[in-house]
């Protein structure tokens, strides 16, 4: 494994703090505006569902087709990423998906609402691998988990954000003609395209191209990563057929199905659950609709962190996802707000709280465009997870009346991730 030029751990860690400061920040913005755009679904349907006359069904099969067609264009969209250039797909994937969440705002009918929501997961399909693909080609194995911690924040501080913002501009409603959930898709839908733009000129492809680094830097940095990868390559000896029919891969995909199960279908869902148990207004929905994803954030830097310092992977995944179905059952039960509330945190910490140690799993697996096709197929089961948990919510809550049965799935479907994760730690590993 490549050194320092000067042998010490003080150059290594200095070139990981410029790499950190330099793409982190605006990546995580970039997944705020994704998952805002992504999400605000939810909060549209405070006003959405009754202007239009939606019920639980319809509204929940919309809101869930989205990965429909996130999960069809996932691996084709990051193999081309691989081909073109990340700077150049990201930069399309932004602008393209902007434009249709803004376009959400002219929904009529469940045709037109199911058919805007499948074209927007069209339009971001393979977003997130490329991002985590892009990662890891400038962190070593050794930082992953934490940088993606870190990007992945993105994912309950959106909802912090993007709650209270909701709120605001939900209560815009009658300004210029418009209703509230119709200036919500409008002014959430333009950073993406004005942040799309801003990608072609700000990313930096690898880190040999890095001129924001010393060139003994850009050396070290580029020969660290080009032997890791050449070592996962040896040390398993898959190209990207085999990486996408091997059984370890499929395993980490039902995982990941398990835990975006449960956490669409709490975030698809959270504003109306929230509204059942508190009776509050758009605004105040926005408000508390943030407080379990302000438990999510610290709990996903803290296991990020932890996982990074010990190496382990499995438990750090295995027992958040224990505690989110905890979590998850007991606001099953739970009618009082405080209390449901607490319940709705604790589910969120575990759910999310997985994603940094899990993402650093497929690295050590794959390399080059198996790596790239194998995290794209993980994130397309997953993102299936994202389609069948919001439904699923909606359709019992449809039939039932009540949240009960949907989040009671959701806490199954949590537990037996737990079960898969520990199965994992005894499956042979790729290539064996």
């Amino acid at each position: 494994m490549p050194h320092a030029p000067d042998g010490t751990a003080l150059f290594e860690r200095s070139t990981l703090a410029k790499v950190t400061l330099r793409l982190m920040p605006f990546l995580f913005l970039l997944y705020i505006v994704a998952w805002l755009d992504r999400v605000n679904v939810g909060f549209a349907a405070l006003q959405m569902n009754q202007d239009l006359a939606f019920n639980a069904t319809v509204y929940g099969f919309g809101a869930g087709v989205f990965f429909a067609g996130y999960a069809l264009f996932e691996v084709p969209s990051n193999l081309i990423l691989v081909r073109v250039g990340a700077r150049r797909w990201i930069a399309r994937i932004m602008i393209t998906w902007g434009v249709i969440s803004a376009a959400m705002m002219f929904v009529r009918t469940p045709t037109s609402f199911y058919v805007l929501r499948f074209l927007l997961g069209v339009a971001e399909a393979g977003f997130f691998p490329g991002i985590i693909y892009y990662l890891s080609n400038w962190f070593p194995a050794t930082q992953r988990a934490r940088a993606v911690s870190w990007f992945m924040v993105a994912i309950p501080l959106s909802i912090v954000i993007g709650g209270p913002l909701a709120g605001l501009l939900l209560g815009m409603n009658g300004l210029l003609g418009l209703t509230g959930w119709q200036w919500l898709f409008l002014l959430e839908g333009a950073p993406a395209v004005i942040l799309g733009i801003v990608v072609l000129f700000y990313l930096t492809e690898n880190p040999m191209e890095a001129r924001w680094l010393k060139p003994e830097e850009r050396g070290w940095l580029a020969a660290r990563i080009h032997a890791e990868q050449t070592q996962a390559r040896e040390r398993h000896g898959l190209g990207l057929r085999q990486a996408l029919l091997h059984p370890t891969v499929w395993l980490l995909s039902c995982i990941m199905f398990t835990c975006q199960s449960g956490s669409y279908g709490l975030t698809l869902w959270v504003p109306q659950i929230v509204k059942g148990l508190s009776g509050l207004s758009d605004f105040q929905v926005g408000l508390i609709s943030a407080i379990p994803y302000i438990g999510a954030a610290i709990g996903m830097m803290l296991i990020g962190m932890s996982s990074d310092r010990s190496g382990e992977r499995f438990l750090h995944i295995a027992v958040p996802s224990i505690v989110a179905a905890i979590g998850f059952a007991a606001s099953a039960w739970i009618g009082s707000p405080v209390p449901g509330i607490i319940a709705l945190t604790v589910a969120a910490v575990g759910d999310l709280g997985s994603r940094g140690p899990f993402w650093a799993l497929p690295g050590r697996f794959l390399a080059g465009p198996a790596s790239a096709g194998g995290i794209a197929l993980i994130n397309t089961i997953g993102a299936l997870g994202g389609f069948v948990g919001p439904y699923a919510v909606g359709l019992l809550k449809h039939q039932t009346g009540s949240f009960t049965g949907g989040l009671l799935l959701l806490a199954l479907l949590l537990l037996a991730g737990a079960i898969v994760t520990l199965r994992l730690r005894r499956a042979p590993v790729l290539g064996s």
